[in-house]
């Protein structure tokens, strides 16, 4: 990534947005793990190591909760040429912590619809997109940790995406892009989401929205070491109910003005084009990037045409399930005026 400053005081971010298909994890898994690796090491270990798991623990948990993946596990570890920090991170048992912001709304219907921002940093971002089948079912998202999910859909027409719950700590679980992952790889409807999701520890507070093929919503409250509580609800933002619990931080994310302006919306049945607008425009739009409150992208998906649009202000990348490879060249601008100093 480069950032150059603007002539009228603003700072501009180039980026390559990635487009893989891959089935299963070959080659272009590999280049990404060799690209990737030595930031994610350096996250991965920077904390205290009486946090960080053992291999055996780690191991031990993904094939108790996710047995589905262990294959495709297995397969990674070997691309990654056995190493012990890669198998352990790659479990993605008790990461370190990341919160990005984000705005989400399912819009429910004969055709349905799913709409995200994805607010972070422009540094912290993996930049994929990745089509794949893991275990035989085609699968359609934006890549995270690896092999993990920021939001996407299958081919059953189910489609997700997260936002950061609100809550701060952290707890003994999985981080929420393997949890995606594991969802879209074993689920066809919110029925089954409600079921995989019993018992599945998830390190930290998460707010997970999701759509089926039939057009039933749900807005799922991850918290580590406490049961998921379901609500119908087709949207959230970066707190849960009308009432933050932790007010200065919905205020640092304008996590209530967000939620207002996608409740507001569910009085109509916006359409595409609806949404893309809202989306791109504030308050849900936020180009806060040095401080980790940048909208990255907005993703638009429309499972029953099989196929997400990702969206910039003037600029729209579209990939079905099964695309070839390819990449887009996307630039952020940040003012001046918005900047940490």
């Amino acid at each position: 990534m480069t950032r150059v400053n603007g002539p009228f005081g603003e700072f501009t971010y180039h980026r390559t947005l990635y487009g893989i298909n891959e089935p299963v994890p070959g080659p272009r898994w590999q280049a990404l793990f060799r690209e990737t690796w030595p930031s994610y090491r350096a996250w991965y270990l920077n904390r205290d190591p009486d946090e960080a798991p053992d291999l055996a623990t780690a191991v031990r948990m993904l094939a108790r909760h996710m047995p589905e993946l262990l294959p495709t596990y297995q397969r990674l570890v070997e691309l990654a040429g056995g190493d012990e920090v890669a198998a352990r991170m790659l479990t993605q048992w008790n990461l370190p912590r990341f919160s990005p912001g984000c705005s989400q709304l399912a819009v429910p219907g004969p055709a349905p619809l799913l709409c995200r921002n994805y607010d972070y940093s422009p540094e912290l971002f993996e930049y994929t997109v990745i089509s794949s089948r893991f275990t035989g079912r085609r699968v359609l998202g934006t890549g995270d940790c690896l092999w993990g999910l920021l939001d996407g859909m299958n081919e059953a027409g189910l489609t997700m995406s997260l936002a950061f719950g609100g809550r701060p700590g952290s707890g003994r679980g999985f981080a929420i892009p393997l949890v995606l992952r594991y969802l879209l790889e074993v689920c066809t409807s919110t029925d089954d989401v409600r079921v995989a999701l019993r018992g599945l520890p998830v390190a930290m507070s998460y707010n997970v929205t999701v759509v089926d093929a039939t057009g039933h919503t749900l807005t799922i409250y991850l918290d580590p070491d406490e049961p998921a509580e379901f609500t119908t609800l087709p949207l959230a933002t970066n707190h849960r109910g009308e009432v933050p619990e932790f007010a200065e931080t919905a205020r640092s994310l304008h996590s209530v003005e967000r939620r207002d302006r996608l409740l507001g919306m569910t009085c109509w049945s916006p359409g595409p084009a609806d949404l893309a607008t809202a989306f791109l425009s504030p308050p849900l739009y936020n180009t806060g990037f040095s401080r980790a409150f940048g909208t990255l992208y907005t993703a638009l998906y429309q499972p029953a045409d099989g196929y997400v649009d990702y969206c910039w202000p003037g600029q729209t990348w579209r990939r079905h399930f099964d695309d070839p490879d390819a990449t887009t060249q996307i630039t952020f601008h940040e003012a001046e005026r918005t900047r940490v100093r």
